[in-house]
C-alpha cells in the first residue's frame, strides 16, 4: 500500500493544483469563480487562500482518502486517470477539516510545523478551512466525467449527508474536550469517530461507487468498508500519540503529549479511566482537565495508559474493526490486485508510525 501511495501523490497533487493553484491570476478566477461583479483582488486570494493551502499541503500527508478513492476507482474497472479531479473532493475536505479542527483544539503542531492560525492567523486559517468544505464542489459542477444528471444530483446528496454527521462527530468532541469529567463510554466514543472521521471515508468509497454507477448494495459495502477502516485509523492516531510521545513512534509531526494537553477523550483515557484504581482514574482525570501540564504530568498521564494495558486494548480494537473493514468486501466483485491493496490498507491504517 505505501508504493500505491508514493506512486498516486504526485499525480494527486497536480489535479489539486487544477482547483487551486499556487499562484492566482484574472484568468483562473474568472474561470473558476465566474465574471467578477467589479474585480477580484487576486494578489489577495493567493496570500489569503492559496498559499496557506499549498503551505499545510506541501508539508506532507500521505493523501490516503484520494488514493483509496482511485483504487475503488480501478476495482470498478474504470481508468482512474480520467477520475483524477474527483479524487480531489475528499482530499481537500479532508485538510478544510483539519485546519478548522486545529483552530477549535488550539493545537500549536500540524504535520511537524505550526499549525496554520499560528502562522496566518485565526481569521485567515478559518476562512482557508471553510473554503475547502465548499471549492472541491466545483467538482460536481463542472462534471469533468460527464456524467448525466441523475448521478451529479446523487453525489450532490450524498456529500451533503456526509458532511453534515461529520460536524455531528466534531461537536460531540468539542463537547467532550470542554467538559472537565470523562461521562463517555467506548460506543459513544466509535459513533464519534464514525462521524468525524468515518464519513469522510464514507465520501471517498461512495462518491467511487455513485460517479461509476455501482448497485446499491456495492456502494454501501464499500462505504461501510471505508468508515470501519477510518475509524481504525482514528483510533491507530490515538495509539500514535500516545507511542511518539513514549519515543515509540516515528515523527508524528505533533506536540509531545498532544492529546493529553488538549484533554481528549480518546478511547485510551476511556480505557483507563474505568480500569485504573479509584485513585489513578482521580489522576488521569486531573492531569485532562488542567489548562497546562507539565513534562511530569504527561509522562504520569501516560503511565497510568500503559499500567491499564490501554495502548493494546485500542489496538486489539482497532485490529477488529479493520477485520469487520475486510469482511465488508467479501461479497464485492474486486479483482484480486484491488482486494489485495484494500485488505493491505486496513493494516496499514494501524500499523503506520506517523
Amino acid at each position: 500500500m505505501r508504493e500505491t501511495l508514493a506512486d498516486w501523490r504526485p499525480a494527486i497533487d497536480e489535479a489539486i493544483a487544477d482547483l487551486v493553484p499556487r499562484e492566482i491570476d484574472a484568468d483562473y478566477l474568472e474561470t473558476f469563480f465566474g465574471p467578477p461583479t467589479y474585480e477580484y483582488d487576486a494578489t489577495g486570494i493567493e496570500c489569503a487562500l492559496a498559499t496557506p493551502l499549498w503551505d499545510l499541503l506541501d508539508r506532507g500527508g500521505k493523501r490516503w482518502r484520494a488514493i483509496l478513492f482511485l483504487v475503488f476507482i480501478e476495482g470498478f474497472d474504470e481508468d482512474p486517470a480520467e477520475y483524477l479531479p474527483y479524487a480531489c473532493i475528499p482530499e481537500l475536505l479532508h485538510n478544510g477539516t483539519i485546519i478548522v479542527d486545529d483552530v477549535e483544539d488550539g493545537a500549536t503542531i500540524r504535520r511537524g510545523d505550526p499549525a496554520l492560525h499560528h502562522v496566518y492567523g485565526h481569521d485567515i486559517a478559518l476562512n482557508v478551512g471553510n473554503a475547502m468544505y465548499f471549492l472541491p464542489l466545483k467538482v460536481i459542477t463542472q462534471n469533468p466525467a460527464d456524467l448525466p444528471a441523475d448521478r451529479q444530483l446523487a453525489a450532490y446528496e450524498m456529500l451533503m449527508d456526509e458532511l453534515n454527521r461529520t460536524h455531528l462527530g466534531q461537536g460531540m468532541d468539542i463537547c467532550w474536550h470542554n467538559e472537565r469529567e470523562v461521562r463517555v463510554g467506548t460506543d459513544e466514543y466509535l459513533e464519534m469517530c464514525a462521524c468525524k472521521t468515518g464519513c469522510l471515508g464514507r465520501i471517498v468509497a461512495r462518491l467511487a461507487a455513485i460517479i461509476t454507477d455501482q448497485p446499491d448494495a456495492v456502494e454501501e459495502a464499500v462505504a461501510t468498508y471505508a468508515e470501519l477502516t477510518a475509524v481504525a485509523f482514528q483510533i491507530g492516531d490515538d495509539i500514535l500519540d500516545v507511542e511518539y510521545s513514549l519515543g515509540r513512534a516515528g515523527e508524528f509531526g505533533k506536540e509531545f503529549g498532544n492529546d493529553i494537553r488538549e484533554g481528549k477523550k480518546t478511547l485510551l483515557v476511556i480505557h483507563a479511566m474505568e480500569k485504573s484504581e479509584p485513585e489513578r482514574a482521580r489522576q488521569l482525570q486531573s492531569i485532562l482537565e488542567a489548562e497546562d501540564n507539565t513534562d511530569d504530568e504527561i509522562h504520569e498521564a501516560l503511565a497510568i495508559l500503559e499500567e491499564t494495558g490501554s495502548i493494546e486494548y485500542a489496538r486489539e480494537c482497532a485490529l477488529e474493526l479493520a477485520a469487520q473493514a475486510r469482511a465488508a468486501i467479501d461479497e464485492v466483485n474486486f479483482d484480486t490486485e484491488t482486494t489485495r491493496k484494500l485488505e493491505e490498507f486496513t493494516e496499514f491504517v494501524i500499523e503506520r508510525d506517523a
